[in-house]
């Protein structure tokens, strides 16, 4: 069974903003792009989960009119993490000794005062099982962080202390990959 996890595309803020769980919009044109290559490889039938953030809910907008054969849902466990007190400010001015008490205790250390790695795993992981479940080919429209997360899962890893542990990379805006469940 497949798992696809779309990225959605460039979001409308600036570079170097911490945005996390913020609910920003994403470039129409290229959330339009985005749906167009998604709707070419999607097979027919398979359920797509969106995350309830407009810039994941303009792609599954968008990929709906463009399949309506394919069942559509949201789940708002597939956000991205709220780094609370954090969003809306610039990496780059969110003080050194926090980033680096989060580096420290990656795992449980409050972004913003808000969510912990901790936190993304274990609401990612119910996500995660319920779709190993059903049996059938399912398709996440997310984040950077959920896709990370997912990618961990994969590998049969429901913690993670470190943080030089945690996936590099994820797919580009509007990309996609495909795991094996």
């Amino acid at each position: 069974m497949k798992l696809w996890l779309v990225r959605h595309a460039q979001p409308l803020v600036e570079a170097g903003m911490c945005y996390g769980a913020s609910d920003i919009a994403a470039d129409p044109a290229a959330t339009q792009q985005a749906a167009q290559g998604l709707a070419a490889v999607l097979p027919q039938g398979v359920c797509v989960v969106s995350s309830p953030l407009q810039r994941c809910e303009q792609l599954t907008e968008v990929l709906r009119g463009l399949r309506p054969d394919l069942t559509y849902r949201h789940d708002a466990r597939l956000v991205e993490m709220d780094f609370g007190q954090w969003e809306g400010q610039r990496w780059d001015s969110i003080p050194r000794a926090e980033l680096d008490g989060w580096t420290a205790a990656f795992d449980t250390w409050r972004c913003g005062s808000a969510e912990s790695v901790a936190d993304v795993m274990r609401r990612v992981g119910a996500v995660w099982d319920e779709t190993r479940a059903l049996q059938q080919p399912t398709v996440w429209i997310t984040h950077a962080g959920v896709i990370r997360a997912a990618t961990l899962l994969a590998q049969g890893q429901r913690q993670i202390r470190n943080a030089s542990a945690w996936p590099k990379t994820a797919p580009a805006w509007g990309e996609w990959q495909q795991l094996d469940l």
